[in-house]
């Protein structure tokens, strides 16, 4: 059996567990902008990459049709958040990121 490196993808896991993991990472990414960009520049940027990592592997698998609107819609805002991660407001971009782990916490039994 080959071993995935999780910090790259994770797509040998349950879908709700993929879900999970995406959902603590923008929780993760919620504080520490919220804390200050610019003090941790180089670990946002790596878990901003891992998260599109995360999102991208769900493209190659069967999601349910009750999840799908859900993963359309979080990829659609992840976008708009690596573009406006560097933008003056921070409170509400970490509050953006946090409801969507939110969202995403409640929703990943669907997928």
């Amino acid at each position: 059996m080959n071993k995935v490196d999780h910090s790259i993808s994770q797509i040998d896991l349950p879908l709700d567990k993929q879900i999970l993991n995406i959902a603590v990472n923008l929780s993760r990414l919620s504080q520490w902008v919220y804390e200050g960009y610019d003090k941790r520049v180089e670990l946002i940027n790596k878990f901003m990459k891992q998260t599109e990592n995360y999102l991208n592997d769900l493209d190659k698998q069967k999601i349910s049709e009750d999840f799908k609107p859900t993963l359309k819609r979080v990829k659609t805002e992840f976008n708009y958040l690596k573009e406006t991660i560097q933008g003056q407001d921070r409170r509400l971009w970490a509050e953006k990121a946090l409801t969507w782990a939110n969202i995403l916490t409640h929703r990943a039994k669907l997928a």
